[in-house]
């Protein structure tokens, strides 16, 4: 009978233990609260999709998803010490802003030894009640939109080993009090903008392991207390503006492995106590403003894989071969004036996946063993490689990336480049390729960007892109093609540039089955026939460029339609009609845009094929435009900024429409050479961020509003060639616009800026760099004259005086003497004679 006592006494004896092993009431009617604050902020709030759901009235809190209660114990109660509140709202349709207020009701569960509210995107400032928290150990509020300054009392949780305030809107500079944080191990302020200096007191975390700033804003020097952090493991100060030299003692740590400062403003040269590092796997110090040699000794750290010394001011010096002893992953030697042919000793790192070579000088032709290395990235653009491109290049199952421009390589393209399936960048811009297009390029189906851009890439057929593959990026301009616009791309197309061909016929009619398509460039071609209706209907239009060709016809209605449009250049065609009212109801002409392209969020990859991404991307993105009477190429990195609307050496007719004085956000406006007749619209006053406004030939008439005084940005100016008159506005910029070229055959204009006197006005002041005298009677002239003459003589006879005509020579220069004084006096005689 002992048996079944001692098995009722263990079931009976937790159902008599567990109600005093609940969390305690307050605990859970905070939670409770909690719960009840993210419902009121979003009404559609449904807690079951994110592990709220089990939040209720239970009797033990301790029971809940996402929650950590202490162990059993002698104690009456087990209370909360985890929450793991990560990433609540992101699959919230839509996705709410949660106040910070949201968290109040935690601040009393003082119990709490971990919280993490990572990726809630709560927004404000972070509250002083983690003050109430003081047996914190682990806090993460990464990813939110957190703003103000880091509260001092974070830094005052003196058990706090873990803490994650990354990819929020922090302010200001980190305070000396996070030197109280003795028991940090892990310091993570990623992607905010904090400012200022970092405090030398961050020396005293001495247990502190992982530290990292990336993308900030602090300046100055790197503390040298960071020398102090002897268990330090990683350091990445990186993207942020620090300069002066990397402090000596950096040596000094004896268990970093990653050691990350790249993008910053560092100088001197890389310190000898690096050496020491006999840990170090990971070394960035690209982009900085590094000079001197590259020690070999780095190739000598047996641990070292990722190598990243590029776009310094660094040298290379391998006149003593390189005998690496390290295996490399990535390595990147950009801009370091490497010469000659591609160094050999790079094709004993077998492991390298990351090869970056570009603005170098280096010559020759592209290495066979180069070309049987299975490199992820491989980029070699900005040097003077010849020859053409071996076939063993794309039978490469790894490589991704291969960006070759403007280097000197020639021929045609392998027709075995579809080989190369892997690959998402192909960049062989500006190079001296020719022939056509392999057909087998179509094959590559993850690829993203493919700029064939500045080479004599010839023919009328193009590859057949499949229409559901990712190409997004393609750049074909500046070539030799000839026939009809190919449309055979992807539907992802997002930037489609074929400028500077030899493209005729008209536009394809179904242009809008590239729904998503942002930039278009077909600009120096011979494009003819009307502009179709269905380029209305890509909604996502923000650049298009049709400049120099032979397209006729007007500027339909629906251009209006296209409501993210801010670039628009159809200069020397041969439209015809009126310029619509509804061109002045181009939304993001209206407004300053903000939009980035969907280029840079469209995909996701690895951090560094996103950043090669970016990068290339803006380089394709280049637009050449007339830019205040000159050719300008906009940089693609800055294209964003720029509202432009060219609609100049067109035929187009009638008045100018006020409604584009709604334009607000324009900073180019030319309607130059075109036979437009009225007057200047007076809105155009209104076009606040105008700084080049081109009327010029045209036959317009009337006088120059007023209200172009009001234009602060405006630069240039031209109303030349029109019939123009009256008085020229003054005040503002106006008073600057003083060239009078620009305001030329207007025989009615008058005004200081050409110094031509209005009849209302008194005489007006002298132009610049003339005197008084100018304005006199012309009698004053002849006056001059008669005074002139004499004074010259006078002056003439002292000069023959003083250089020694009257004085005795010898006897062997009186002939040569004779002969001077002869010419001299012809010369008196007849300017006598005058």
């Amino acid at each position: 009978m002992a048996k079944p006592s001692l098995l009722l006494g263990s079931i009976f004896i937790p159902i008599f233990i567990l109600p005093c092993l609940s969390c305690p009431e307050y605990q859970k009617q905070a939670l409770l609260q909690f719960k009840s604050s993210i419902i009121a902020v979003n009404s559609s709030f449904d807690s079951s999709t994110f592990g709220l759901e089990s939040w209720n009235s239970s009797p033990s809190c301790c029971e809940w998803d996402l929650i950590t209660c202490s162990s059993p114990s002698n104690s009456t109660s087990r209370v909360v010490i985890g929450l793991y509140l990560s990433a609540l709202s992101t699959i919230l349709p839509p996705q709410p802003q949660l106040p910070s207020t949201v968290l109040e009701p935690l601040f009393q569960i003082k119990s709490l030894m971990l919280l993490d509210i990572s990726s809630n995107n709560i927004y404000g400032e972070i509250s002083s009640g983690f003050a109430n928290l003081s047996k914190l150990v682990h806090l993460d509020m990464m990813v939110n939109n957190f703003n103000g300054f880091i509260p001092s009392q974070l830094f005052h949780l003196q058990h706090l080993e873990y803490l994650d305030l990354s990819s929020n809107s922090l302010h200001g500079s980190l305070s000396p009090d996070v030197g109280f944080l003795q028991n940090m191990e892990f310091l993570k302020l990623d992607e905010n903008f904090l400012t200022g200096k970092v405090p030398e007191e961050i020396g005293n975390l001495t247990k502190l392991q992982q530290f990292s700033l990336r993308a900030n804003q602090f300046s100055d020097g790197i503390p040298s207390s960071v020398s102090y952090l002897k268990k330090l493991q990683l350091l990445d100060l990186s993207n942020n503006t620090f300069s002066m030299e990397i402090p000596i003692d950096i040596g000094n740590l004896p268990n970093i492995s990653t050691l990350t400062l790249n993008d910053n403003q560092l100088t001197g040269g890389i310190p000898s106590s690096i050496r020491k590092l006999s840990n170090l796997e990971t070394l960035h110090l690209e982009n900085n403003l590094l000079t001197g040699e590259i020690p070999s000794w780095l190739f000598d750290f047996k641990g070292l894989k990722i190598l990243n010394l590029g776009n310094n001011r660094l040298i290379l010096n391998y006149s003593g071969k390189i005998i690496p002893k390290c295996r490399l992953s990535h390595l990147s030697l950009k801009s370091c004036g490497v010469a000659g042919e591609i160094p050999e000793w790079i094709s004993t790192q077998k492991t390298l996946d990351f090869l970056d070579l570009s603005e170098n000088k280096l010559q020759g032709t592209f290495p066979q063993w180069l070309a049987e290395m299975e490199v992820g990235a491989l980029i070699l653009s900005d040097n003077n490689l010849t020859g053409s491109l071996p076939l063993a290049l794309f039978r490469s199952l790894s490589l991704s990336v291969l960006a070759l421009s403007r280097n000197s390589f020639s021929g045609e393209l392998p027709e075995n480049i579809g080989d190369a399936r892997a690959l998402i960048i192909l960049m062989l811009a500006e190079n001296n390729f020719s022939g056509p297009i392999p057909q087998s390029i179509a094959q590559i189906y993850r690829l993203v960007l493919l700029d064939l851009s500045s080479n004599r890439f010839s023919g009328n057929t193009f590859p057949p892109f499949d229409p559901q593959g990712f190409l997004a990026l393609i750049d074909f301009s500046s070539n030799e093609f000839s026939g009809e616009v190919p449309m055979s791309f992807s539907q992802e197309t997002i930037i489609l540039a074929l400028g500077g061909n030899m493209f005729s016929g008209p536009l394809p009619s179904n242009l809008s089955s590239l729904s998503i398509l942002e930039h278009l460039d077909l600009h120096d071609n011979n494009l003819t026939g009307e502009l179709p209706e269905s380029l209305s209907q890509i909604s996502t239009l923000q650049v298009l460029n049709l400049r120099n060709n032979s397209l006729q016809g007007s500027i339909p209605e629906t251009i209006s339609n296209l409501s993210s449009l801010r670039i628009l250049d159809v200069s020397n065609n041969n439209l015809t009609g009126e310029i619509p009212e509804e061109c002045g109801n181009l939304v993001r002409m209206v407004e300053t845009p903000n939009l980035l392209s969907s280029i840079y969020n469209l995909f996701s990859f690895p951090g560094e094929l996103n950043h090669l991404l970016i990068n290339f991307s803006a380089e394709s993105k280049d637009l050449v435009v007339n830019w205040k009477k000159s050719k300008r190429r906009l940089s693609g990195r800055n294209l964003d900024i720029y509202t432009l609307l060219d609609l100049s050496k067109n035929q187009l007719s009638g008045e100018i429409p006020t409604s584009l004085g709604a334009l607000k956000a324009l900073k180019l406006l030319n309607v130059s050479y075109n036979k437009l007749s009225g007057k200047i619209p007076e809105s155009f006053g209104d076009l606040e961020n105008v700084e080049s406004l081109d009327l010029s030939h045209n036959q317009l008439s009337g006088s120059i509003p007023q209200t172009l005084a009001k234009l602060n940005q405006l630069g240039n100016l031209d109303v030349s060639n029109n019939q123009l008159k009256g008085r020229i506005p003054v005040g503002g910029q106006m008073n600057t616009m003083v060239d009078p070229v620009y305001y030329a055959n207007n025989t009615g204009l008058c005004g200081m800026q050409i110094y031509e006197q209005c009849p209302e006005d008194e005489p007006l002041p002298p132009p610049p760099g003339s005197s008084e005298h100018d304005t006199k009677e012309p009698w004053f002239l002849w006056e001059g004259v008669a005074i002139g003459y004499p004074v010259g003589f006078m002056l003439e006879i002292g000069i023959i005086f003083l250089t020694g005509y009257f004085t005795p020579s010898p006897s062997t220069n009186r002939r040569h003497h004779r002969h001077q004084q002869h010419s001299i006096r012809r010369r008196i005689l007849l300017e006598l004679n005058v």
